[in-house]
């Protein structure tokens, strides 16, 4: 198999597309309450729309390219294993938050869910 034809695969191209637009998502939905905790929350949300249309950009191509291979339901899964992969790092390091187990028990939750959606 052509190693290049891995990395193009839909799903491996649409799970990068995820996780960029998962970055953007996180700062639209979080973001604001730190770097913008003294605005109003208006401005925020503005702010925070500007944002989102970037992860808009990716997430819609994103999803289309990924149906094309998986279904709706490992669609979502991936989104969401991504999301929690995306966010734990961002609130620890960007909003300071500590790393507790429950974000452990989180992944392992995710983890069933993944092999229950996309088992044969």
């Amino acid at each position: 198999m052509n190693p290049l034809s891995l990395v193009l695969h839909p799903a491996v191209v649409c799970a990068a597309l995820l996780c960029c637009s998962n970055l953007f998502m996180t700062f639209a939905w979080y973001g604001h309450l730190k770097l913008l905790e003294n605005r109003a929350w208006w401005v925020a949300a503005l702010i925070s729309w500007g944002v989102a249309l970037f992860e808009y950009l990716l997430q819609v191509p994103a999803n289309r390219i990924g149906y094309t291979q998986l279904s709706l339901a490992q669609l979502k899964i991936m989104q969401e294993v991504i999301t929690l992969t995306v966010f734990v790092p961002f609130a620890m390091f960007f909003m300071g938050a500590h790393l507790k187990l429950d974000y452990l028990w989180a992944g392992f939750c995710m983890m069933g869910a993944v092999y229950f959606i996309f088992r044969g």
